[in-house]
């Protein structure tokens, strides 16, 4: 034993003239050069460049980068505190006042940096310094907004955006006075909104009102007010003057409507409704508030006030399927069955609910419907509403219930059941029904492809050629899937038809062979 301890311990050292090789465990890492790590520009790493090498960097980038000059400039004012940099941006501003020349879309870009940099320098050099004096600067900035606009190529607005961020930074900084100095600013921003309600400072005000106080709310509004009354609505010939009058004062009384939703006012509101549309008011924004105000009585009678019907926009895809379920028609028999259920009227309500889904196969209202049932007599009224929406007289927009539902069964039952009607210009409804076929229904599915594939070769519409070869594709993949005699004619025959028919159709085949 104590020869083999003596192999074992001789063995394990190295022969003379080699180096003993290291355990795995005790590998050692690649040294890292000295000095390496991460480059990303961060405080660590930017700190160990040390303040010569960064002064050197800044005044390097300040000599090629205006932009960037600007702003190290605006710092170093700072240091000497608000009237430095005031005065600073009141030299910018009134050169921007002053200038006539067009800018092109070759100096739009720099136009904006450099527009861009004197509301940073607004944010964040003054305004820790002074907030009132970063206000007065925005404000005159904006108010140069129409005349900069009007000298300059911004058809990417890039210009309108510097604007549209000098306001909200306006609104924001307002935010954060005492409500009297927020007021004050506020109510001397009445006269340019009166003045052109649609201006960058008819902006400012409008979107200010939501923040303030009651009693800037109260003198704003009695200003407002006294300002429309001198603009009675025109009437006569329809002139440009005539139109620009009559929309700054509508946009006066819209604005005092939302003075009223601020103030929680309901029948103010009503009355500069009455005053905007006389005869036409919004029946559905007037009974949304008094429905807030538990007046549910009032707005019961509101809502179901006769109106005249208004511009309706409906997209292929509503067209298609028969009904258009977010029209306005919609929303106010929608909130009617709110404000029934708060009258207590639940019976009213649910069979509103079911003549809407009846009517159009609301999907929303059935799912409420159900939904309000007594337990036990879900399952019966549910059994109803599908045996509905197969006998619904428009077979596209019951193929896309029954779909949405889902009710994949009763769907596939249909489209056998009325195979010859389904068109394939209705693909919104077809091609999404037959995938959702494709792995249960084989039948079903084989006949919507084929709807689809027909249409699109008969027309010879060539931009949807793509989606033909998938169809053609999803139906030799279910040829095999069905029954013998299933559908007529034949896959085989079918795909025989289709050559003979559209074999000149060399695009379409084109695809299939790639």
């Amino acid at each position: 034993m104590a020869r083999a301890k003596a192999l074992t311990q001789a063995g394990s050292k190295p022969r003379a003239g080699t180096k003993a090789r290291p355990k795995p465990d005790a590998i050692a890492k690649p040294a890292r050069p000295k000095g390496a790590r991460r480059t990303t520009p961060s405080p660590e790493t930017l700190a160990d460049l040390g303040p010569d090498r960064l002064i050197g960097l800044i005044l390097g980038e300040t000599a090629r980068n205006p932009t960037f000059k600007k702003l190290v400039t605006a710092a170093l004012a700072a240091l000497q505190g608000p009237d430095a940099v005031a005065a600073m941006i009141d030299r910018r501003l009134a050169a921007l006042e002053s200038a006539q020349s067009y800018i092109d879309w070759q100096k739009r870009r720099a136009f904006a940096a450099d527009l861009d940099a004197t509301v940073t320098v607004i944010l964040n050099e003054l305004r820790p310094l002074d907030a009132g004096a970063a206000l007065e600067r925005l404000r005159r900035f904006l108010d140069g907004a129409d005349a900069v606009l009007n000298r300059v190529d911004d058809s990417t607005g890039a210009v309108q955006g510097v604007y549209e961020r000098a306001t909200d930074a306006f609104v924001a900084i307002a935010a954060g006075l005492t409500p009297a100095e927020a007021g004050r600013i506020a109510t001397s921003l009445v006269g340019p909104f009166t003045a052109d309600p649609f201006g960058p400072l008819g902006t400012l005000l409008a979107e200010m009102v939501p923040s303030l106080d009651a009693n800037a709310l109260t003198e704003i509004d009695a200003a407002l007010a006294q300002a429309a009354s001198g603009m009675a609505k025109a009437s006569g010939p329809r002139t440009e003057a005539a139109y620009r009058r009559n929309a700054a004062r509508g946009q006066i009384l819209r604005l005092r409507q939302t003075i009223a939703d601020t103030r929680n006012d309901a029948d103010a509101y009503i009355a500069l409704e009455n005053a905007i549309a006389p005869g036409r008011e919004d029946r559905l924004s007037v009974a949304q508030r008094l429905l807030a105000a538990d007046r549910a009585g009032e707005a019961l009678d509101w809502i179901r006030r006769a109106q005249e019907p208004g511009l309706r926009i409906v997209t292929r895809a509503d067209l298609i399927a028969g009904f258009d379920p977010r029209g306005p028609e919609r929303e106010r028999q929608a909130l009617e069955i709110e404000i029934l259920d708060a009258l207590g009227r639940g019976d009213a309500a649910q069979a509103l609910r079911w003549t809407l889904f009846e009517r159009d196969l609301d999907a929303p209202m059935l799912r409420a419907y159900l939904a309000k049932l007594p337990d036990f007599e879900d399952e019966e009224a549910l059994l109803k509403a599908m045996d509905h929406a197969e006998s619904y007289a428009n077979p596209h927009r019951a193929l896309a219930f029954l779909i949405g539902w889902p009710d994949l069964s009763r769907a596939a039952g249909l489209v056998e059941q009325k195979r010859k009607l389904w068109q394939g210009e209705h693909y919104t409804v077809l091609a999404p029904a037959a995938d959702a076929f494709a792995q249960n229904h084989p039948l079903a599915a084989t006949i919507l492809y084929r709807r689809l594939l027909d249409g699109i070769l008969e027309s010879g519409r060539s931009a949807a050629y793509s989606h033909g070869a998938r169809y053609l594709l999803e139906l030799d993949g279910l040829a095999d899937r069905l029954a013998a005699g299933a559908i007529d004619p034949a896959p085989p025959v079918y795909r025989e038809a289709l050559r003979r028919d559209h074999g000149r159709k060399h695009a379409f085949w084109g695809l299939l062979r790639d």
